[in-house]
Order: C-alpha cells, then structure tokens, then sequence
C-alpha cells in the first residue's frame, strides 16, 4: 500500500484580470468583462492562444482527495464560497500533516501557480517552500514528496507530455467527459459552480486511478494492492452525493471501465 498520507490535488483557474490591468495600461480603464476580453485578445497576440502566463493565472477552484490509513476525504474550494486568499491558506493548512502531493502536471502548472498567487497575497508559504531535505522537498522535480505522474511517465522530456484524458482513457478510465479546460472561464461567468467542482474533482480521481496504475507497474504495489484501492475507491465515489441525493460522480461511474 502507499505511503500515507497523500494529497492529490487539482485547480482550476481564470485570468487575473486586476493584475492584467497593472500590466496592460491600456484596459485599466475597462470594466472587468471587457478588461477580460481584452487581456484574452493580447494573450492571442503574444502566443498564438489564450493559455495565460503563469502569473496571471487566478484559482478559480482548488479539489483535493485526501488519502489517510485507508480513509478517503474529496472536497472542493471555489470562489463562491471562498476567497482566493482563504483557499490558498486552506490548501497551506493541509501541510502540517506533511502528506505527499500527488499531481498530473502540477510541477508544471500548478504549483507555480498557488506560489505565485501565494506571493500576490502576501501569505507564509514556508510549509510548502522549505521542506528541508532535497528528498523531501515538494518543489524539487526529483522530491519523493510531490508526485508529478505525467512528469513520471514522460521521464521529464518536454516533448513526450501526455493529456489526462489521454492517458485516463489508456487506463480505462473515466477521464473527462465532454469539459475540457476551455469551459472553465464560461462556467465562472455563468455561475455554474458545481459544475466546475465535479470537473476538478473527475481530474482529481483521474490522476489518483493512475497513480496507483503507475505505483503498480513500477512494482511499488502488487497487481491485487491496486484492484484493492481501485475497488476501494470505487466505493467511494458510489456514496457520494450532493444536496439533492443524486450520485455526485455518475457520469464519472458510468464511463468508468471496471
């Protein structure tokens, strides 16, 4: 079984449109909706797409599944219920227990971008920047203490990056659904917060199942260790439910392969 406990996480992000505004003079005036508009339209000039740099991202939600001693703990953190500020101290919090991160691409997006929104806040991060040793270090590549699996299974060559869903769909796997991340700035502006929340949470799951998957050919648990979790974790997502009592994860259920 893995070492406990683990913190497998996942964010969701929008423009930060108050710091495009310092930085572009010319939309400081705009209001926020056309200063959106705008800072997407420079994006496109500058790279040809609408990806942000790093700093001007903003968490627009942060999910996480907490795996401790056999017990599992999904929950979600969006900006309708909380303020940026708050997530981040919230996610900080989570570092006294000193779990093991496990993420897909989060060495390459999303750290950066909780440090750098950390930074923009004024918030001690100390808990997640001065680990101590090198092995044990969350910001080290090499750390045994964040698990970045898409940088695991591409042995750090750029070039060989794998999407979730790709390799979700490879496992048999949920993988995404019809949302991709090119609906999260429209689900913000419409307010459809759930929604947004059950899509960072499917990532979540995803990149849980295939961490045990890649825990598993690398021979660090055996071939009925992860049926064990896989059937465990199924369990879990089949109880959980939302204010209504309808399954939270039924499309995810559905499309998964078991």
């Amino acid at each position: 079984m893995p070492n406990t406990p683990l913190l497998v996480f996942d964010i969701e992000t929008v423009p930060d449109v108050a710091t495009g505004k310092r930085l572009y003079p010319d939309i400081r005036a705009l209001p926020d909706d056309d200063a959106l508009t705008a800072l997407i339209a420079l994006r496109h000039a500058e790279a040809g797409n609408d990806f942000m740099r790093l700093p001007l991202h903003k968490v627009a939600c942060l999910s996480f599944l907490w795996f401790d001693q056999g017990s599992f703990n999904l929950k979600s953190l969006t900006l309708n219920e909380h303020s940026e500020d708050e997530i981040l101290r919230i996610f900080l919090r989570a570092f006294a227990k000193k779990p093991t991160l496990i993420s897909w691409n989060g060495a390459g997006f999303d750290l950066p971008v909780l440090l750098y929104r950390m930074t923009h806040h004024r918030l001690n991060a100390a808990a997640l920047t001065n680990a101590g040793f090198k092995q044990n270090d969350y910001l080290n590549r090499y750390s045994e203490k964040h698990i970045d699996v898409m940088d695991r299974f591409t042995f750090g060559a750029w070039g060989n990056k794998q999407k979730l869903d790709t390799i979700a769909s490879l496992c048999g796997f949920a993988g995404k659904g019809d949302v991709d991340g090119s609906q999260v700035v429209p689900m913000v502006q419409r307010g459809e917060w759930d929604k947004l929340a059950n899509y960072c949470e499917s990532d979540v799951l995803n990149t849980w199942l295939i961490y045990l998957r890649w825990l598993s050919v690398n021979g660090k648990i055996t071939h009925d260790d992860e049926s064990a979790l896989i059937a465990h974790t199924y369990d879990f997502i089949g109880r959980l439910t939302d204010d209504d009592g309808n399954l939270r994860h039924q499309r995810f259920l559905d499309a998964w392969e078991l």
